[in-house]
């Protein structure tokens, strides 16, 4: 039977929080407030917490959701091959509304849906979500609505929405807290640093200038990989040397907090879209695949001693251009498993 609990009091807060924790080891699903909207929420270990998600919110294992961790420090028990752009951004913006799509720890047995080896994670900053993670661990996270409709700012509007399907809603007022309910909600910027340079999948919370100022060389969203160009900044041409063919993603990464289809967060849906104010993702969107057209016009001119009347003109043989070699991938660097990963859920993290 469904129970909400009241959490501006400490005795229902604890008594909400203790059921959560219950349900979250029996596999069933929760609905707690997030620093964006309100989240549903399952173990993220769990297939069948995770089905019952995906069906609460009737959505396909194409759109997998993202993964909410309580510290900045269980990245590492959850990805491997986290680059330096990655562990910038996460030490300036979590806890935040700023959703990181990297590599899924291959040796972790879990099944998000069709995440291809990808996992979007985020440090919310809620202290009510923090206490939850706190108690269960990992837990996989979408916005708490029924997919196409808009994200729940209110455990009350979530309740309308998913009714039975959720074991327990937590009730911890309006989010965003400081925000007018009439007005639509913000969901996490995401970006997939799964590629050579970080990349803009959705624009949310978090302004492209903010995380520019992390992380110059991040692409903004749709922005594909400059060519080199003569005159231009010498830092410019410097990275675009270095990647003369676009950048592309991995796969279709988890699906990070959703909204509305018609909004922003829908189109996020997958880390690179987004449906309008959900912290989690409706739909994963298509990561703009950034093609370098290089077509270099083949000239012998320049090489060519001009011809005169006196001086025959020697056809020079066009000199076929090899393919650059594609740099060999980086030899995996072994990642420490966060000695805070989640045991079993339900447990302390």
């Amino acid at each position: 039977m469904t129970s909400s609990y009241d959490c501006s009091t400490e005795e229902t807060r604890f008594e909400g929080l203790a059921h959560a924790q219950r349900a979250i080891a029996e596999q069933q699903c929760i609905v707690f407030p997030t620093d964006t909207v309100y989240g549903i929420a399952a173990d993220a270990f769990s297939p069948l917490a995770v089905r019952l998600l995906l069906a609460a919110k009737g959505r396909s294992r194409t759109m997998p959701p993202p993964v909410l961790i309580p510290r900045v420090q269980t990245m590492d028990g959850l990805a491997v091959d986290i680059g330096d752009d990655a562990r910038k951004l996460a030490e300036k913006f979590w806890p935040g509304a700023l959703t990181l799509i990297l590599h899924a720890q291959p040796s972790l047995e879990w099944d998000l849906g069709e995440t291809k080896g990808t996992v979007a994670l985020r440090v919310p900053d809620d202290e009510l979500a923090l206490e939850i993670l706190a108690r269960t661990g990992p837990l996989a996270v979408s916005s708490a609505n029924r997919s196409g409709q808009p994200a729940a700012q209110t455990a009350a509007n979530a309740q309308e929405q998913l009714a039975e399907s959720v074991e327990v809603y937590l009730d911890g007022g309006p989010r965003p807290a400081e925000s007018d309910i009439d007005e639509v909600a913000l969901p996490s910027t995401i970006v997939d640093c799964t590629g050579s340079r970080a990349r803009v999948v959705r624009q949310g919370a978090i302004a492209l200038e903010d995380l520019r100022d992390v992380v110059p060389s991040i692409l903004a969203f749709g922005q594909e990989v400059p060519v080199w160009q003569p005159g231009a900044d010498s830092a410019l041409n410097a990275t675009a040397s270095e990647e003369t063919v676009s950048e592309e993603t991995t796969g279709a990464a988890p699906a990070a907090e959703d909204a509305p289809e018609t909004s922003a967060e829908d189109g996020a849906a997958a880390p690179g879209a987004t449906e309008t104010a959900a912290d989690d993702t409706t739909a994963l969107v298509d990561t703009a695949d950034a093609t370098t057209d290089a077509t270099a016009d083949e000239t012998t001119a320049a090489t060519t001693p001009a011809a005169t009347a006196d001086t025959p003109v020697v056809e020079q043989p066009a000199e076929s251009a090899a393919p650059e070699a594609a740099p060999a991938a980086e030899t995996e660097d072994s990642q420490r498993q966060d000695a805070e990963t989640p045991r079993a859920a339900g447990s302390e993290s």
